[in-house]
């Protein structure tokens, strides 16, 4: 039963997140916008997430798991309404700092309340099965948006999707709250200390090019496909393509491990979203930029459920929430960097640049954290 509600928050939280998401950056160069501004409003999204993700770890530890996900559900239903109800770039900025904040207290708890669950055998599947309910949220969520903002405005799309996040609000009432045990000799300043193992090291740098890649892709996609003359709704199916592709690998996932290894199929995935990041300007006929969008999260869904099983695996087990927190921070150090970067870039260099660039660092990440010892 409990396993039930937590994907049910997690299909409702990402279902109305990428709803809105890929609207941001249409709605704010709508609201007068450059390419810079929408970089810094991708950055807000990641930039308290920074400072607090291992607090908040720490908070799921000792209270529980359920008061974070009802408190982080409810926060963004409310920063989703609040484009409706102001219609100014401002008000955008607000809602990705609220929205960022809400994501993450909801999202470490849900993680960490997975891994208290679920055993030792079982504990790729029950990640696997939990990032697929995100992909299939990610799936419907930009189709409904695209269609919403084209029929009606933007800020309906907002509306609709924070009414729709009451759901997981409701659900979060449902949840266990299971504290962490008693507390090991392990510091508390433990970053260092958590950081000098290396499955824990390679997972958050996986989980980091996986994360940024796919803010940059909803960011800077929708400007690149407008240019190209393509319509909200076409945007919106592009985008659930990919997660589309997400399903389908993660369904398959415990398989490709089971044949190539786990190190192997993370290494591969990479260099697959970074290939298909590199075509993706090279063309603007529809169907093509569906096939890279698929591509894209092929190589783009292995990623998270493995780093997420991996990290908590190798955690101390009365700090695992801790844990979660800092790999969610290192997630959103990226996530705060990556778009101001290649904000800067796409406003000198144009749209394209952001493209080839980003394929190149996924590329180039993929090989730098490999296991060497594996291969």
């Amino acid at each position: 039963m409990t396993i039930k509600v937590v994907l049910g928050v997690t299909f409702g939280v990402y279902l109305t997140l990428s709803a809105t998401r890929p609207m941001i950056s249409l709605y704010a160069a709508s609201l007068g916008a450059n390419t810079l501004d929408v970089g810094l409003l991708a950055s807000l999204y990641a930039l308290l997430p920074l400072l607090l993700a291992m607090h908040v770890g720490k908070l799921s530890d000792v209270i529980g798991d359920r008061l974070p996900v009802v408190i982080g559900s409810a926060g963004i239903a409310i920063g989703l309404i609040l484009p409706f109800a102001i219609q100014s770039l401002w008000a955008l900025y607000l809602t990705q700092i609220i929205v960022g904040v809400s994501q993450l207290l909801c999202m470490v708890s849900v993680q960490n309340l997975i891994g208290k669950i679920s055993t030792v055998e079982n504990r790729d599947h029950q990640f696997a099965i939990f990032t697929l309910s995100a992909s299939v949220g990610n799936l419907i969520g930009p189709v409904c948006g695209g269609y919403l903002a084209d029929q009606y405005s933007y800020a309906v799309a907002f509306l609709v999707a924070g009414v729709a996040g009451v759901v997981p609000v409701l659900l979060g009432f449902f949840l266990p709250s299971i504290k962490g045990g008693t507390k090991s000799l392990v510091k508390q300043s433990s970053v260092l200390y958590f950081l000098k193992n290396p499955s824990i090291r390679r997972a958050m740098v996986t989980s980091a090019l996986v994360l940024y890649s796919r803010d940059i892709f909803i960011v800077y996609f929708p400007l690149f496909a407008s240019e190209a003359g393509l319509s909200v709704s076409t945007i919106g199916w592009i985008i659930s393509i990919q997660a589309f592709a997400q399903i389908v690998v993660r369904f398959l996932l415990a398989r490709l491990c089971d044949m190539f290894g786990r190190n192997v199929v993370l290494f591969v995935s990479i260099l697959t979203a970074g290939a298909a990041f590199l075509l993706m300007p090279m063309t603007t006929e529809t169907w093509v930029l569906g096939l890279l969008s698929g591509l894209m999260g092929l190589g783009l869904g292995c990623g998270q459920p493995l780093s997420i099983s991996t990290t908590y695996s190798a955690s101390p087990k009365d700090r695992t929430g801790e844990v979660l927190g800092l790999r969610l921070a290192v997630n959103r150090f990226s996530q705060l960097l990556a778009p101001v970067f290649f904000g800067v870039l796409g406003a000198s260099g144009g749209l394209v640049l952001v493209f080839y660039v980003s394929g190149v660092f996924l590329m180039g990440g993929a090989w730098l954290s490999r296991d060497r010892e594996a291969a």
